[in-house]
C-alpha cells in the first residue's frame, strides 16, 4: 500500500474515544454540523416516502434520530454511531412512549440483517468511515428492495487553510482526508445503487481567533485520527509557524474554514436479489416518489 494511503487510514479506536469526549458539549458547537443536516431533511420534502424501519446512521446526540420521528410517526428508528456516550445522549430523544432504539457499532461492518431497513439517513458520518465502497456495499445489503439511501459528507476542499497552514510547517497529515464527490458517485455505481445522484456546495465559516477554530473542531470530536497524525505534542515553534501561516489568510479581520459539503442520495434496486447485472433501475418508481430526476 502506497505511504500516502497508509498515513490516510483511519484509527477508530481514537475516533470512538474522540466522539465520547465531545458527547456532553457535542450540541453547543455543532452549529455547522445541524445547518448541513436540516438542509438534507430539506430535500425530503420533494421526495414522496413511507419508511417503517429508519437506521440513522451515525446518530451523534440523536438529534435527526428525533426528526425522523416525527416526520415519519409511524416508522421505528435506529439510532446507530460508535461512540456509547454519543447514544446516552440520544435516549433523552423522544417522547415517554416512543423512543430511537440505540445501537452502538461501526457503520462499516453492520449487525443488522439483510433487508432490515426502508430509509437509511446519515449526516456527515461516511466520511468517517475507512473503506467507502465497502460501506456502500454494507449499505446496500440492509436496506430493503426499493429502500433510499440520503447522506452528506465532506468533500476534498474541507478545511483547505487548515490543511495548506500544517503542509507549510511539516509532513505529517493533520487534517483527514476527504473524498471527491466524483470519486463518491462512482463508489455508488460499482456496488450497484439505483439512480444515485449527487451534488456539493461550498460553505465559509469565519473566525476572529484561530483558537475558536481548534476549540470548535475538539468540541464536536473531528480531531486528526488518521495514522500519518504527529505522534507528539506540537511544540512552541512549529504552532508558532502553523499560526502565521494562517494568519496569512485572514481577509477583511477575520479567518476563514472552508467546507465542501457533498449531498447524495441512491436507491436500492427493487430487484436487488436478482443476478448480479441483472438489476432494473428504479426509474419505473420516479413518478411514484416524486424524486426529481438529476443531471
Amino acid at each position: 500500500m502506497p505511504e500516502h494511503e497508509i498515513d490516510n487510514q483511519l484509527d477508530k479506536r481514537l475516533m470512538q474515544r474522540a466522539f465520547d469526549q465531545a458527547a456532553a458539549g457535542y450540541d453547543a458547537a455543532a452549529e455547522l454540523q445541524y445547518e448541513i443536516g436540516d438542509r438534507l431533511i430539506e430535500r425530503m420534502d420533494f421526495i414522496r416516502l413511507r419508511p417503517k424501519r429508519i437506521l440513522d446512521l451515525g446518530a451523534g446526540t440523536g438529534m435527526f434520530s428525533a426528526a425522523l420521528m416525527k416526520r415519519y410517526r409511524g416508522a421505528d428508528v435506529v439510532a446507530l454511531d460508535i461512540a456509547p456516550a454519543m447514544l446516552q445522549r440520544v435516549r433523552s430523544r423522544g417522547g415517554w412512549l416512543r423512543k430511537p432504539l440505540c445501537v452502538c457499532a461501526d457503520g462499516e461492518r453492520l449487525p443488522f440483517a439483510d433487508d432490515s431497513f426502508d430509509f437509511i439517513f446519515s449526516n456527515l458520518m461516511l466520511q468517517w468511515c475507512g473503506d467507502l465502497e465497502a460501506t456502500f456495499a454494507e449499505l446496500r445489503r440492509v436496506l430493503a428492495p426499493g429502500g433510499l439511501l440520503m447522506f452528506t459528507t465532506f468533500g476534498p476542499d474541507t478545511l483547505m487553510e487548515l490543511r495548506a497552514s500544517w503542509e507549510a510547517v511539516d509532513g505529517y497529515t493533520h487534517v483527514n482526508h476527504f473524498i471527491d464527490l466524483h470519486e463518491i458517485g462512482d463508489s455508488l455505481v460499482r456496488t450497484r445503487w439505483a439512480e444515485p445522484v449527487m451534488d456539493s456546495e461550498r460553505i465559509t465559516v469565519t473566525y476572529r481567533e484561530l483558537g475558536r477554530l481548534m476549540q470548535d473542531l475538539k468540541q464536536i470530536g473531528a480531531h486528526n485520527v488518521t495514522q500519518g497524525r504527529p505522534r507528539g505534542l506540537t511544540g512552541r515553534r512549529r504552532w508558532q509557524q502553523f499560526t502565521a501561516a494562517y494568519e496569512d489568510k485572514r481577509e477583511d479581520g477575520v479567518l476563514p474554514a472552508s467546507y465542501e459539503v457533498v449531498y447524495g442520495h441512491a436507491w436500492s434496486p427493487v430487484n436487488k436479489h436478482a443476478t448480479a447485472g441483472n438489476e432494473v433501475p428504479l426509474a419505473s418508481l420516479q413518478n411514484q416518489t416524486g424524486l426529481p430526476q438529476g443531471d
